[in-house]
């Protein structure tokens, strides 16, 4: 077989040419959906004004209205990237959860990955944990992130059976504990009081209190998720084998295994704790680059992100810009992504192959 086409992954020029179109629609995304809403702003407008808060010259705003810088640079820039980073966030990690589990129906919505991070931030916010002085902005992330991992320490010891962690039952412990972890999120609704709008809100998915700490925080994870993931990236596709194969090549299937699962919970965690639980784009996206560049995870990766990123960032500006009231993010996804994931399952009953 051609070296060029392992994996059933396109030749190199055009795998190159597919992240060059991704990246310019993603930026291309950016910009129009900065320009979209209530106040339209031209895109030479959109160019002028970044560059003259990045440069402080203060001369290049001349002529444009007092409203606008302050509309595209505090009201909708940091909305629109900390949606492209969290769609980018969660596909990144339904590309490690499938990867490592080889189930098409992994993602951080159906293993209650989600669920146990919405619980802990739900829970920080209940208790008021950010008055306290030394945690301030990063409670409830810290909470996400302790909520997320666990979960997922308590659907891993419900799946395992003899110190092996089975895949197969990996999705069903991840449906229990989420049940029981929306009964958790129910009674902390209950107790809220008048917080109660607030944690509901969030919990259907909305970018509509996003600010600039969001951005590097959810950055920040992006970053060290996508190159712990791309660093065992060969290991991902060795370990799709099988596990005796893959410990015959030299793989630590087990380690490996936690390193990803922990690293792909991490970046859930912080992706939950800066917009809610946004399902199903960690299920579709990976479906949908696995089908135009093929299972080899070293291509699917930052395929995944970009797409993750373009999709979720024009959902949000759909709701934002273009309904006539604005929809909880969570709730479009959900529309879209539960067909989807009906008709993977369905495919997966009648044993259609994942590929």
């Amino acid at each position: 077989m051609n070296a060029q086409t392992t994996y059933g992954v396109k030749p190199d020029w055009r795998y190159r040419l597919l992240i060059f179109a991704l990246l310019v629609t993603t930026v291309a995304a950016v910009i129009v959906s900065a320009g979209m809403g209530y106040v339209k702003i031209g895109t030479f407008d959109i160019v002028k004004i970044i560059a003259a808060r990045l440069s402080g010259d203060t001369d290049l705003t001349s002529g444009i209205g007092v409203t606008m810088p302050y509309v595209l640079m505090d009201v909708r820039l940091p909305r629109i990237l900390t949606a492209a980073l969290v769609g980018a966030g969660l596909a990144l990690a339904g590309v490690i959860y499938q990867g490592i589990l080889l189930n098409p129906l992994a993602d951080p919505y159906t293993l209650g990955i989600s669920s146990g991070a919405a619980f802990g931030a739900s829970l920080a916010i209940v208790i008021n944990i950010s008055a306290i002085p030394a945690l301030g902005q990063v409670s409830t992330p810290l909470f996400a992130f302790i909520g997320a991992i666990a979960t997922l320490l308590v659907v891993m010891r419900l799946s395992s059976f003899a110190g092996q962690i089975s895949a197969q039952t990996l999705i069903l412990s991840g449906v229990i504990i989420g049940a029981v972890l929306s009964a958790g999120i129910s009674l902390l609704k209950y107790l809220a009081d008048e917080q109660v709008g607030i944690i509901v809100f969030w919990l259907m998915g909305s970018f509509t209190s996003s600010s600039w700490p969001s951005v590097p925080l959810v950055g920040f994870g992006l970053a060290v998720g996508y190159a712990i993931a791309l660093f065992y990236g060969r290991d991902l596709n060795i370990m799709s084998l099988g596990r005796r194969s893959s410990d015959t090549l030299g793989v630590e299937t087990a380690r490996t295994r936690k390193i990803l699962l922990v690293t792909a919970s991490f970046v859930t965690a912080l992706c939950v704790a800066a917009s809610g639980i946004i399902g199903f784009i960690g299920l579709i996206v990976p479906h949908l680059m696995r089908f135009i560049v093929g299972p080899d995870n070293r291509k699917l990766l930052p395929t995944s992100v970009l797409a993750g990123a373009t999709l979720l960032l024009a959902a949000d500006t759909l709701t934002r810009a273009v309904l006539p009231a604005e929809v909880p993010i969570g709730v479009l996804t959900a529309l879209i992504g539960g067909p989807f994931f009906a008709l993977i399952f369905r495919r997966k009953q009648r044993g259609g192959r994942y590929e």
